[in-house]
């Protein structure tokens, strides 16, 4: 059964989407972190304005909860622009973005998440619109086919994926500008908390910030979710004061462990080394044993796994390393199978 993840790069409910809403930094000025991707594309967004023209089509790729939608939103506002958000799996056919287009406005950002999963016929009705903003839209069938060009004001497109690679390279080369977003060092995360604490009027000691912002998987989604719920634990359980002792407890309730790790972290790790002595093993064999989907093992599993040297990929699969073997407890088997 698939586990709920506190720490999960993805929003899990409507109300924690409101929750990261009014925390969200609406400039680059405000924005923590990631600072070369932040200098360039601040650069781009003073070219275009200068100009006077929208800026290029943005692709921003990267693990979960980085903040590709937030500086989604900080593009628009920069460029004093609309901003309409979907997402790739909602786009089903060519009528779903044929409405969407054509109400955009000149300057607007179509802010479009996972775009990885368009489907090819929604990304070829995409091509033109990218490329020369305007659109071909088919009447009818057969012989009464009639073709209808449509052309559109000039927009942004600002696509966000976790999968990269899964992009058809004809998408790819329609974006004019690429920013890879990385895990954040745990310094960038306290201050994010530091902020976040702020704005919500919590009192948290600077050794419970540095606690916090080590166990967030260099995530600043994460760091938040997990400094709301420990907020919550601080005010039934310790009259509201967060200690480095008191986040220790909230966290270690919610089953987020000294290294960052959750239960499905934990379970993913000794999968490999229980049932398949340590690995290679195929991605594919470690979500049927866990009965949990490929894509969330892959997006929302692996990265900070790999990232912190708890698992390798090989040719031949995954491998659990001496790390994963002592942070578990577990003697690794003879001759370092599985380690290396």
């Amino acid at each position: 059964m698939p586990v709920e993840r506190i720490i999960s790069g993805k929003a899990l409910s409507e109300e924690e989407e409101h929750f990261n809403r009014s925390l969200r930094p609406r400039t680059l000025d405000e924005y923590i972190g990631q600072r070369a991707m932040v200098d360039k594309l601040r650069i781009s967004v003073q070219a275009a304005r200068n100009r006077s023209e929208p800026i290029e089509h943005v692709l921003l790729h990267g693990p979960p909860g980085l903040g590709k939608t937030t500086l989604a939103h900080i593009i628009a506002h920069e460029m004093g622009a609309r901003m309409v958000q979907s997402s790739g799996p909602a786009l089903v056919r060519p009528g779903d973005l044929m409405g969407i287009l054509t109400n955009l406005e000149r300057g607007d950002v179509l802010f479009i998440d996972e775009v990885h999963r368009l489907a090819a016929a929604v990304e070829e009705f995409l091509y033109p619109a990218m490329e020369d903003f305007q659109v071909d839209f088919v009447l009818d069938k057969g012989m009464y086919a009639k073709t209808i060009n449509v052309p559109l004001k000039q927009f942004t497109l600002v696509g966000a994926t976790t999968r990269a690679g899964l992009l058809t390279a004809p998408l790819r080369e329609r974006f004019g500008i690429f920013h890879h977003l990385d895990f954040y060092p745990a310094e960038e995360l306290q201050e994010i908390i530091r902020r976040s604490a702020r704005m919500l009027e919590v009192e948290i000691e600077s050794q419970a910030v540095v606690e916090l912002a080590r166990r967030s998987r260099g995530t600043p989604r994460t760091a938040n979710r997990l400094l709301r719920r420990v907020r919550d634990y601080a005010q039934v359980k310790a009259a509201g004061q967060i200690t480095a002792a008191v986040a220790d407890e909230a966290l270690l309730v919610e089953g987020v462990d000294q290294a960052g790790l959750d239960e499905l972290d934990r379970k993913v790790l000794h999968t490999i080394i229980d049932f398949y002595h340590g690995g290679p093993v195929g991605i594919e064999a470690i979500a049927a044993t866990l009965n949990e989907e490929v894509d969330t093992l892959v997006d929302m599993v692996e990265p900070f796994l790999l990232k912190t040297g708890f698992i390798s990929r090989t040719s031949k699969g995954r491998r659990a390393s001496k790390r994963a073997y002592d942070h578990l407890g577990l003697a690794p088997p003879r001759g370092g199978q599985g380690m290396f």
